[in-house]
């Protein structure tokens, strides 16, 4: 049975949600990606997992066809990402001029965690030497982390609580790769539990970070405007994923993930925010058939949604930083942009950038 939506607030109960944020002085200042070294094709999974496909009579070549990958990364050690994410945030920092000692806040914004505890932000924090005083925590929404952590970052430099913030994120996707392919080869696998995990094949490895800073202490930054949010957390069950798989409600996710950007998309538009004509869109990387459906619901040109997932999968949080690293080069000043993601559980959220 698919999740029924509860009935929207209206009235004042809507006025009063959070779901709009507006950013008065806040810039984007650094942006770095940090690539996991070792390439892993679509068509090595097709040669592993050739028995199965035989036997279930399913071709070759789906991850290709159908979701538009032709290839992963992974770390050399599955916990190379703790590393990989400081690695980034050490190039962000770089890049943008500011000294470690000036950053009073750190977020890490991965699902991937060795854990329950300490947070991941606290390697992250030591590996790249930030002082005592700069807060650190972990914010784990799926693979939203890295917008919310945006938003969080935002909000506490207006509020004037910080005056520079690193958000970063390290995603390690061998160990649920691993185990996916022996369940996927076990014997007596049907063709649904197979396509049920299929989008699991997906997922790939990698990591990014971001500088963000006092708009009136760098003119030349990237402004931050803000943008919107929208929960639909009845959706909860539809993905659920852990190091032992990850086990997805393919067509349930996909069409109320649409229904909620689409959402989130006029709501926005009732708020004043105009994105039907941005220079750049910067979704959250996970397929063909994803771009397919969020052109559908919000109606944008395809041609300027930037795309990484061709060569990288999906790399959870930090897919939407690495694709807006990897575009970064080809904007000009003045570009208007839009990040954009939806994680599961369901939520999304929206946030605007001038270049």
């Amino acid at each position: 049975m698919k999740p029924e939506p509860p009935s929207p607030a209206t009235g004042s109960d809507a006025d009063a949600a959070n779901s709009n944020s507006r950013h008065s002085n806040v810039a984007l200042l650094g942006l770095a990606e940090a690539v996991a070294p070792v390439e892993v094709t679509s068509q090595s999974f097709d040669e592993r997992l050739s028995d199965t496909l035989k036997s279930l009579n399913l071709p070759r070549g789906l991850l290709q066809r159908v979701a538009g990958v032709s290839a992963k990364r992974n770390w050399e050690r599955p916990t190379d990402y703790i590393e990989g994410a400081a690695s980034a945030g050490r190039q962000a920092l770089a890049e943008s001029g500011i000294p470690a000692e000036k950053i009073g806040l750190l977020i890490n914004a991965s699902v991937s965690r060795e854990a329950l505890e300490p947070s991941v932000a606290v390697a992250v924090h030591d590996s790249i030497g930030l002082g005592p005083a700069a807060m650190n925590f972990d914010i784990t929404n799926a693979c939203l982390g890295f917008v919310n952590g945006i938003t969080v970052a935002a909000s506490m430099i207006d509020a004037g609580q910080i005056d520079y913030a690193l958000i970063v994120a390290g995603e390690d996707m061998s160990r649920v790769q691993e185990a996916t392919v022996a369940r996927l080869n076990r014997d007596g696998i049907t063709r649904e539990e197979y396509l049920n995990e299929f989008a699991t094949l997906t997922l790939g490895s990698g990591a990014a970070a971001a500088v963000l800073g006092r708009a009136d202490l760098h003119p030349e930054g990237h402004r931050i405007h803000g943008g919107v949010s929208r929960a639909a957390t009845w959706n909860h069950a539809l993905c659920v994923g852990d190091y032992e798989g990850m086990f997805t409600d393919t067509q349930g996710l996909l069409s109320n993930g649409m229904r909620l950007i689409s959402d989130a998309w006029h709501e926005a538009h009732e708020n004043d925010w105009d994105w039907k004509d941005m220079d750049h869109y910067i979704p959250h990387q996970v397929s063909n058939v994803h771009v397919d459906a969020l052109t559908n619901a919000i109606d944008i040109d395809e041609s300027r949604i930037a795309k990484t997932y061709p060569e990288l999968g999906n790399v959870g949080p930090a897919s939407l930083p690495i694709t807006l690293a990897r575009t970064a080069p080809k904007m000009k000043p003045g570009d208007r942009v839009l990040c954009l993601g939806v994680g599961s559980g369901l939520n999304t959220a929206m946030v605007e950038i001038t270049w």
